[in-house]
């Protein structure tokens, strides 16, 4: 009985540490929140009435759920043909493509964002190619207005879209495919009554990240968007900057959080039971409908089958019609992509190189004057090293309680891993401006705004969940026996953890701190709400810039925060086969 129970205290003693940052930085704060929400202690909807008595609200409401669900199902119309023609490549050219798609996923926000301004503007790339062309007089409107939002966020999200499902498509037995041709079933009909129902899993876990982040969207849509486009974390903010009325604050972010929760409460079942998922799905489409509908189906069905069966016989040897022309439209579809994805980054880092007094692309000639200018400005190096200062410390205090806390998640039993790991992640699942008011209560209570230990605090909610998932990847595939030879030989659990474990999950240790570091580097919501007026990161200040003025450095700057990530890649790539050639070299010959 004693060794269950201490069985039970050792995860929960590895887990304690980022529980207790969450609990304070994040739980409590959200408690007190929902309590002056409903006025405590009279407990009371007045806040709540007073925000749906207001119709402007429940327009900025409806406007930012139409916003998310648009964006969504862009994404999922795109990102699904997307994978799936990814996934049927070779391997190598798999890997490099889901790479390609993962580079823009790591690049700063900002960035991407300042690249649509750069595009999308009056005097952009696409109206002054038009004018130079003299197919336009004037300048045509591709800038604030709802189009643009929904290119922006499109391209920001779409990452999101894909790897999901590339991740779950590559689970998926591919005879179970050519077992629905054998018996005669159409190249669309195995795809849709097979391969859908199977990868059905990463399509709701896609949609359901793409979604509930873009209902916390607030740098893309006020950037490239206009007055009408409008979304209620946009309005959270503007009232915790103005106004700060906390009542009011509490209850918008609440009903913002109500519309998460209720699209996670259901689409968010297991992802994981496709099998399941797809049963219930059949079970109640099939009790939805009338019973004389699946009868006449089946009608038509056996009537059509002898000649199913002689077309399918004649067809079975010969090759399929349009097979090249359909292969040349998908390597065709999966380059617009790619050219979506990849092309502001290029736009940003070649228009920052511009000779003149303004941005040119392509430019007249090289120069390094708008680097000069970033790197000879002591506002700009500043904030670049205020981030970096935040961003080491959130990677390194992310990286020891994250890494922890996925080790006793390791060894916790399955129930409790799964309720503990859904704490855990909840920062980076519910949209982020309420993540972010949470947080500044949090400093708020703890003396903390406006400082850098408040704002590393705050970034790690996230971090630290990034750490966990990444980190835990690693103990999966860790082999236990390993452990339990080197305590045979007398080693101590300490020694153990630093002999044999430490070392064969450091390459996820690495990767995990990588990705704390870039999301803390590349945060802004949350750090203009805790950052007082005292403190200003590159983002922050990059930010600001952007609002106020036109200013030629962010090129500069935007072009640096999009090659971060790809250094970051190539540190990856080499502590990964740097570890494979040690365990290589460590592994018995097999021959011996």
């Amino acid at each position: 009985m004693r060794a269950i129970q201490k069985r039970d205290l050792v995860p929960a003693g590895l887990v304690a540490p980022a529980l207790a940052v969450l609990l304070v930085i994040f739980g409590i704060p959200m408690v007190q929140l929902f309590l002056i929400s409903v006025n405590a202690p009279t407990f009371s909807f007045g806040n709540y009435r007073a925000f749906f008595g207001q119709p402007a609200n429940i327009r900025v409401l409806l406007q930012t759920i139409e916003i998310s669900a648009v964006t969504t199902l862009i994404c999922v119309t795109i990102g699904y043909p997307s994978s799936y023609l990814i996934v049927g490549l070779p391997k190598r050219l798999r890997m490099v493509l889901t790479v390609l798609v993962f580079v823009p996923y790591l690049a700063s926000v900002l960035a991407r964002t300042y690249a649509w301004v750069a595009i999308l503007g009056d005097r952009g790339i696409i109206n002054n190619l038009l004018l130079n062309m003299a197919l336009i007089s004037n300048p045509l409107p591709l800038i604030y207005n709802r189009t643009a939002v929904y290119v922006g966020m499109v391209h920001i999200m779409l990452p999101v879209m894909i790897l999901p499902l590339v991740s779950v498509m590559l689970g998926i037995d591919k005879s179970l495919m050519m077992a629905a041709r054998s018996m005669g079933a159409r190249p669309f009909s195995a795809c849709w009554r097979v391969f859908l129902p199977l990868s059905l899993p990463g399509l709701r876990a896609g949609s359901l990240l793409v979604f509930i982040s873009c209902l916390g969207f607030y740098i893309t849509p006020a950037a490239l968007g206009g007055l009408r486009d409008t979304m209620l974390s946009t309005f959270i903010a503007s009232a915790v900057s103005s106004s700060f009325d906390l009542a009011r604050i509490a209850s918008s972010a609440f009903v913002l959080l109500a519309v998460a929760a209720a699209i996670l409460f259901m689409f968010g079942v297991d992802l994981s039971d496709n099998r399941g998922f797809a049963t219930r799905s059949s079970q109640k489409s099939g009790q939805s409908r009338p019973y004389l509908v699946p009868a006449v189906g089946r009608s038509l069905s056996e009537i059509a089958a002898p000649y199913r069966a002689r077309r399918w016989a004649v067809q079975l040897y010969q090759a399929g019609e349009g097979g090249p022309l359909w292969a040349t439209a998908g390597t065709v579809f999966v380059g617009l992509v790619l050219l979506y994805l990849l092309f502001p980054g290029i736009v940003v880092i070649v228009m920052s190189f511009s000779p003149g007094t303004y941005l040119q692309f392509p430019p007249s000639g090289l120069s390094l004057q708008w680097y000069h200018s970033f790197f000879g400005n002591p506002s700009w190096t500043r904030a670049a090293w205020t981030s970096i200062q935040i961003g080491v410390a959130v990677a390194i205090l992310s990286t020891v309680v994250g890494t922890l806390a996925a080790f006793g998640l390791s060894r916790a039993s399955p129930r409790v891993r799964s309720v503990l790991t859904m704490v855990i992640l909840m920062p980076i699942v519910l949209p982020i401006i309420v993540v972010g008011i949470a947080a500044y209560l949090g400093l708020l209570n703890l003396g903390l705004v406006g400082t850098k230990i408040g704002i590393v605090l705050a970034h790690s909610l996230g971090a630290v969940g990034m750490v966990v998932v990444i980190v835990s990847a690693s103990l999966g595939n860790f082999d236990r026996r390993l452990e339990q030879a080197a305590m045979s030989m007398r080693a101590g659990p300490f020694r153990t953890f630093t002999k044999v474990t430490l070392p064969l999950i450091r390459p996820g240790m690495i990767a995990g701190s990588v990705f704390a570091f870039l999301f803390s580097f590349d945060e802004v919501i949350i750090t203009s709400l805790v950052s007082g007026f005292s403190i200003r990161t590159l983002p922050l200040k990059m930010w600001e810039n952007m609002r106020n003025e036109i200013d030629p450095t962010i090129a500069a700057v935007a072009s640096l925060l999009t090659l971060l990530p790809v250094l970051w890649l190539a540190l990856l790539g080499a502590s990964w086969w740097c570890a494979n050639k040690l365990a290589r070299r460590t592994s018995p010959d097999p021959a011996a």
